[in-house]
């Protein structure tokens, strides 16, 4: 139980980490970078699945990190939006 938490928390910190990244140049600060890597690997597992891709990116840690990484970036996207209007 306390190692699939301590996963869970070193996956949506990488997954952020990697999104601040690629869509703002930075990373937002450990717990940032959590809160948007757990943030999106729910919208990343939820996508994927609507649309049929889930299957496709393969278990384990990478394919964890790699989900968490789209919703993560999703996101990010999204907030970027909203702050322009």
């Amino acid at each position: 139980m306390l190692m699939n938490i301590i996963v869970f928390l070193i996956v949506g910190g990488i997954a952020g980490w990697l999104a601040g990244l690629i869509i703002k140049g930075r990373g937002f600060g450990i717990v940032g970078d959590i809160i948007v890597g757990i943030i999106g690997a729910f919208i990343g597992g939820f996508i994927l699945t609507a649309v049929g891709l889930a299957g496709l990116i393969g278990a384990g840690i990478i394919g964890a990190i790699v989900v968490a990484l789209i919703g993560a970036i999703i996101l990010l996207l999204i907030i970027k939006l909203i702050k322009k209007l």
